[in-house]
């Protein structure tokens, strides 16, 4: 939180010159304002969107040539700058810029270079969350404080909840109806038939003329003639002669007629006819007597040979290349005929992967490979290729894989971040005890996101035995050095499993004052308010009581906060 700090008077700003003109600050809060609404009406991908963004981020340049951070200050109605006036609006609604500061406390915003980069999005975001908030929720200066800004610095005044003026209702909401226009349709008379034209109609009470349900019928026999893909019954006739015939040069024949159909079924995409084939060829195998080991195998390894690195990776490549993709359970049929094997060329694709309509159906594929070889699956979270660990993390996770947990546990000591987050995800969707005990090595994470993933989860899923855990580290020196939002998330994780056991201490660190008449720092104090929030016993809420009249407004609106969420319960 920024301390308020000693400020040139009215009198003495009017006399020391402006840095540069006027109009570049109006200019930047009419951008600032335009991306604040592309924020709230569309999605980031959307073109206005971006375009709205990126042209208040060249706002700031002009404004950075000359000076290091731009000082904004409020009032009622007014952004001033440098004493000056450069945006006036009189209207005291949730559309209002100077309004909405207003309102809650703050009077000045210190914007340092960089801030465009790295903190705007996150003010636009509170902004839209502020225009929204209904009563009972945060203010903008909560907000801000949970923001945990580096690049923005704002000075503030202390209103009392009776000095608080409520948000007026902003915008207005236009509705237009419109008809929709109604097509008429003419009316086609027919021409009459010409002499010396034969019609059909002449022979309609013939003695065999076909009935409607019989000319019906046919035409649905020829439809579906065209239609049949004879390819299949191909494939039938060679493994009717495979199993038949016991001549092995017939059989090596038909073996290799088998073989290169089915490499033009995949060149042409007919990926439905070659599961058939694969599928198909296991049976004759199984059916086919007097059968030599080597013709066994041509056809029973079909399988193994489309699952190897090499003839998958070709496949896959060629998939990704392709403009006419085919149907997705004709690829799907096919994948389920490969071994396990072929997982880790899959999960190693999906990071190669360029065509984005293949995606959903190799991610598909790869899901339904993963629940069939739960083995291969656990043997490749230990890849040396980081994305198809970091694949087959995922695939444990979504698939709850006991079998997992040791080696999931095993990457969070030796990954980086991107597997560690992944790992800490899976742990918790497995949610067995040893998944949980694994999950805990992970509060002591050198990442500070791996960190609180893991104490979240722990929080959830309420894993009691890392209570020691969690108790060491708030009455530690470590967590005293953590941002806000790490802190945070520890108290609510503590105060959600300690219980009454806990109460005692939180309301030290909350109420509770040093030999020399000193109390902890606000954040400290205001993260010890939320975790007695989350215990909601009698004592709790007392120590929580004796610290609603706080001076110190980040502390008096989290236990604010606390007794509204606790009395709603």
């Amino acid at each position: 939180m920024t301390n308020p700090t000693p400020h040139l008077t009215t009198k003495e700003m009017e006399r020391i010159p402006a840095p540069f003109e006027r109009e570049r600050v109006e200019e930047l809060l009419k951008l600032f304002g335009k991306a604040a609404r592309a924020h709230q009406l569309y999605l980031p991908n959307n073109p206005v969107y971006k375009s709205a963004h990126d042209a208040l981020r060249a706002g700031f340049k002009p404004i950075w040539s000359e000076v290091d951070e731009l000082a904004l200050a409020f009032t009622e109605s007014e952004v001033k700058w440098e004493g000056e006036t450069v945006l006036e609006e009189r209207t005291k609604s949730s559309d209002s810029l100077p309004w909405i500061f207003y309102k809650d406390g703050v009077r000045e915003v210190r914007m340092l270079r960089g801030f465009e980069n790295e903190e705007l999005d996150k003010l636009l975001s509170i902004l839209q969350r502020v225009r929204k908030a209904s009563p009972d929720e945060d203010d903008l200066l909560t907000m801000l404080w949970q923001g945990d800004f580096v690049f923005l610095r704002y000075r503030y005044v202390d209103l009392s909840v009776e000095q608080s003026v409520p948000l007026a209702d902003g915008g207005e909401a236009l509705a237009a109806s419109h008809e929709d226009p109604r097509e008429s349709v003419e009316e086609e008379e027919s021409s009459p038939s010409r002499t010396g034209v034969v019609s059909m109609s002449d022979f309609d009470g013939t003695l065999y003329f076909l009935d409607e349900k019989e000319i019906e019928y046919l035409q649905s026999e020829v439809q579906r003639e065209y239609e049949t893909d004879l390819r299949q019954n191909v494939i039938s006739v060679l493994l009717d002669i495979f199993e038949q015939q016991t001549e092995p040069a017939i059989r090596n024949e038909v073996a290799e007629v088998l073989d290169n159909l089915m490499l033009h079924m995949l060149s042409a995409g007919q990926f439905h006819n070659v599961a058939y084939l694969v599928r198909e060829s296991l049976v004759a195998v199984q059916r086919a007597a007097e059968l030599l080991p080597a013709q066994r195998d041509q056809l029973s390894l079909l399988p193994s040979r489309l699952s190897a690195p090499e003839p998958l990776t070709q496949l896959l490549q060629s998939l990704d290349e392709s403009h006419d993709l085919p149907a997705s359970a004709d690829v799907l049929e096919l994948f389920d005929q490969l071994r396990g094997t072929a997982l880790g060329t899959v999960l190693d694709w999906l990071g190669k992967l360029q065509n984005t309509r293949l995606r959903p159906m190799l991610e598909q594929a790869a899901s339904r490979l993963a629940a069939q070889n739960t083995a291969e699956l656990v043997k490749l979270i230990g890849s040396a290729t980081p994305h198809v660990a970091l694949e087959a993390i995922k695939r444990a996770g979504s698939l709850q894989t006991p079998a997992a947990v040791a080696p999931i546990a095993k990457v969070l000591t030796e990954g980086n971040t991107e597997l560690h987050l992944a790992a800490v995800q899976a742990l918790s969707e497995i949610g067995s005890p040893g998944a949980l005990q694994a999950l805990e090595r992970a509060v002591d994470d050198p990442d500070r996101d791996v960190r609180i993933a893991a104490i979240r989860v722990i929080q959830a899923r309420a894993y009691r035995p890392a209570l020691a855990k969690l108790d060491g580290i708030i009455k530690g020196k470590a967590v005293r050095e953590a941002d806000r939002t790490e802190k945070m998330a520890v108290f609510e994780a503590y105060g959600t499993l300690c219980g009454e056991s806990g109460v005692a201490f939180l309301d030290n660190t909350l109420n509770g004052k040093s030999m020399f008449g000193r109390r902890d720092e606000p954040d400290i104090r205001a993260c010890a308010a939320v975790a007695l929030g989350r215990i909601k016993t009698a004592s709790a809420q007392a120590a929580l009581q004796k610290a609603a009249g706080e001076k110190d407004v980040v502390v008096r609106n989290a236990v604010s906060r606390a007794l509204r969420g606790a009395s709603s319960t």
